[in-house]
């Protein structure tokens, strides 16, 4: 079996001797020479030699001392281990000792002394185990006391979401002696989103709203094309009547901050309310099938070619069979209207079978499966931005923490007299690193298009399938984003399609196919006065 060969682990060589102890300590060539066959016999590969002469131990100013510590702390750190003859060569100082030290374990770089198998002393060491575990014990709490300063900050009316929503902009007002961002009308993006909610009001439907910001050619929040799901977003935003809300997913079970007329308001309370009530009725979720307005597929689509009346699902021997039917015969008898009647099941049937032949062919379920990777695109982005601004302000909170231990480097500071804001730094930090996981995680599941032809085809299947064995409210769904109207006259039925048939239809393009009643969904039972 052959020899594993190690990598050999980079290391720095740092000597030093003071001005008034040359007599005393070991030269800078007797240290170096230690020092480079200590590396020798444990196969180090040596990478940077720092040699300060005449520099006092308890000064953390020395000109190689801070290049190695600069060094170490680059992107790619040219050594992993730092070794010296003694610690104190290293520093004589308890204090700065602790604090580089941990600097560099942070980022995977220890100091090896090559005479010494412990610290200085034994207070040296109890004062770097009290401090690894205050450390411990704050990387425990930093969460929740990061999100203590941030619920305060919240209700106090401060924005402290990343997320900006779509007719706002932040500003920064001053805090005392700081500034914090409040949410502030930002036009005109402002003036698209009344509209938005006006068109909702209305009782325009989010596609329909999608459709027409669409058709102005008004950029989305991302600068493309509206979707369903970003207008559903703005919908049941409560931001937008002026009312500040944090918290809301909050694992602890803390109730979510509400601070009302925390920034301008967009709409009325009684209007979003509004828009929100019209949400819940229009989701197929929500709504039971025996609650609908209508137990039939069609209903409300069907129209007569002959008298322009619609068709009205009606059942005959008490219910054991339904049936569509001219409102004119239902009105008038038998011989107001030579529309035929429909046995209910077998045309519902029939029409389903159109969709799927005219509809949900292979192509078009392609172009299907591209729109729901668009909006999949859309929440990445969404997540990108969030993460990309999240990194930028752990970047910066990293730079205030070096800056804190720069002080310790370059002065006589105590380390406890940096620990409280060490502490809120670090709180800060980690915080942030839960939320940046959480956006890798959404981006993580971030699926790419969907190309492969056996994928797209059992796609196509399962979505026939599910337009016979999904709830009603559904499929009433799907067939009215699909069918526009159906016409009736004796022997025929004209579907008229909401868009153009994929190429590879049976119609080729078209958006209305005419289609023959055959006598099983014709039906001969009478209705109305003969």
């Amino acid at each position: 079996m052959a020899k594993q060969i190690s990598t050999p682990i980079p290391v720095a060589l740092y000597a030093r001797v003071s001005s008034d102890r040359q007599d005393v300590d070991l030269s800078i060539a007797a240290q170096l020479r230690a020092l480079r066959d200590y590396a020798a016999r444990h196969e180090y590969v040596v990478a940077r030699e720092y040699l300060d002469e005449a520099e006092s131990g308890r000064v953390a100013d020395r000109p190689q001392f801070r290049q190695m510590l600069d060094d170490a702390r680059s992107t790619n750190a040219p050594f992993a281990e730092i070794l010296v003859w003694k610690f104190s060569r290293f520093t004589r100082k308890r204090e700065h000792a602790v604090a580089f030290k941990s600097m560099l374990r942070r980022r995977g770089i220890r100091v090896t002394s090559i005479t010494e198998h412990a610290d200085d002393s034994p207070t040296g060491r109890l004062m770097e185990a009290i401090i690894e575990s205050v450390d411990e014990f704050y990387s425990e709490n930093l969460a929740q006391e990061v999100k203590r300063g941030m619920r305060e900050a919240a209700s106090r009316g401060f924005w402290v979401s990343p997320y900006t929503p779509y007719g706002y902009k932040r500003i920064r007002v001053q805090d005392g002696p700081k500034k914090r961002p409040r949410l502030a009308l930002n036009p005109p993006a402002d003036v698209v989103a009344r509209r938005i909610f006006d068109m909702a009001l209305a009782g325009e439907s989010v596609l329909e709203i999608a459709r027409a910001l669409n058709a102005d050619g008004i950029p989305s929040p991302r600068g493309k094309k509206w979707l369903k799901t970003t207008i559903h977003k703005m919908l049941t935003n409560e931001t937008y009547t002026g009312t500040l809300v944090w918290g809301l997913s909050d694992q602890t079970g803390a109730p979510p901050v509400r601070v009302e007329d925390a920034h301008p308001a967009i709409l009325t309370k009684e209007e979003f309310e509004q828009v929100v009530q019209s949400l819940r009725a229009r989701a197929p979720e929500r709504v039971h099938p025996r609650r609908a307005a209508s137990p039939y597929l069609l209903s409300g689509l069907v129209r007569c070619a002959l008298c322009r009346k619609a068709l009205t699902a009606a059942e005959a021997k008490g219910g054991e069979y339904s049936y569509y039917v001219c409102q004119s015969i239902l009105n008038g008898g038998s011989k107001s209207c030579k529309a035929p009647r429909l046995n209910a099941d077998r045309f519902e049937r029939l029409i389903i079978q159109q969709l799927k032949d005219h509809i949900l062919t292979e192509a078009n379920i392609r172009e299907l499966v591209k729109m729901v990777d668009e909006e999949m695109v859309g929440v990445a982005g969404e997540q990108r931005d969030r993460l990309e601004a999240i990194e930028t302000e752990m970047a910066e909170v990293r730079r205030k923490i070096d800056r804190l231990w720069h002080t310790i480097e370059s002065s006589d500071m105590e380390v406890n007299d940096i620990l409280p804001r060490l502490r809120v730094h670090q709180e800060h930090l980690a915080l942030l690193d839960d939320v940046a996981e959480d956006a890798r995680a959404v981006l993580a599941e971030h699926r790419e298009l969907l190309d492969s032809a056996d994928i797209t085809a059992r796609y196509a299947e399962e979505m026939r399938e599910f337009l016979l064995s999904s709830e009603l409210a559904e499929t009433k769904t799907f067939i009215r984003s699909f069918v526009r109207r159906i016409a009736i006259r004796p022997g025929h039925a004209v579907i008229h399609y909401t868009i153009p048939t994929p190429a590879d239809s049976p119609i080729q393009g078209a958006d209305a196919a005419e289609v023959v009643l055959s006598e099983k969904v014709r039906s001969t039972v009478a209705f109305g006065r003969a």
